[in-house]
């Protein structure tokens, strides 16, 4: 089987003063970045949405099969299925399915089973992972690295509305089968994440922690001795 025609890579070489003026103005930019889990319910312009969704499309995926789906919700009445189905899955994880040490290492972060941005956000953006590209059941192919193809589109989509001025909120209820079913989506797609998107609220606070320092997260490996 042949493959796809091959074009020249369109690529700007920079010299390294500018490419560290880039990555800094970018980090500074994306630094101030945080959840948010009170909004503001005034709606978004949509295109704003599809600008940003256009940008998670770009994102590398294994044989470049894209295994994604972004399902923008705006709808009252949906919201209010979905507040009300991730509600009770989340008040049975407090309540029986999450240990002791997990509910401790939330408490300080202010989050509970009860989760009325679902309805207060203007939108909600519902990922789906694409585990195969058809929507029958019984179908033998499959996408290969769905959850890293999906998952690095999601953190695209995430950094492009927060550079869009819009607050987000990463929600993953658990188990999350009923977006499928609220969302009439086929079985091929597997919800993967949740996104409220809008303004924050005018009063919205956030927990006052930091990030990890760049000694803890980056290792620089030497050249072996000898």
């Amino acid at each position: 089987m042949s493959g796809p025609r091959l074009v020249r890579l369109p690529f700007e070489r920079l010299d390294p003063a500018e490419q560290i003026r880039r990555a800094r103005a970018f980090y500074e930019a994306v630094a101030p970045r945080r959840s948010v889990r009170h909004f503001d319910p005034r709606p978004v312009a949509p295109e704003a949405l599809e600008w940003a969704v256009r940008a998670a499309g770009t994102a590398p995926s294994g044989a470049n099969l894209q295994p994604w789906r972004f399902v923008v919700v705006s709808d009252p009445a949906v919201k209010r299925a979905i507040r009300e189905a991730a509600e009770e899955e989340e008040r049975r994880n407090y309540e029986s399915r999450f240990p002791q040490e997990w509910k401790d290492r939330l408490e300080p972060l202010g989050t509970g089973w009860r989760k009325e941005f679902l309805e207060v956000a203007p939108h909600l953006i519902a990922v789906f992972a694409v585990v195969r590209p058809g929507g029958d059941a019984g179908e033998a192919r499959r996408h290969y690295y769905v959850s890293e193809s999906v998952g690095i589109a999601c953190g695209v989509l995430l950094t492009a509305l927060h550079l869009a001025g819009l607050a987000t909120l990463t929600h993953t209820p658990s188990p999350m089968g009923f977006l499928g079913r609220i969302l009439r989506r086929p079985s091929n797609e597997r919800p993967y994440l949740l996104i409220p998107v809008g303004y924050p609220a005018p009063d919205a606070e956030v927990p006052d922690i930091g990030r990890k320092p760049l000694g803890e997260i980056l290792v620089k490996v030497a050249a072996p001795e000898g």
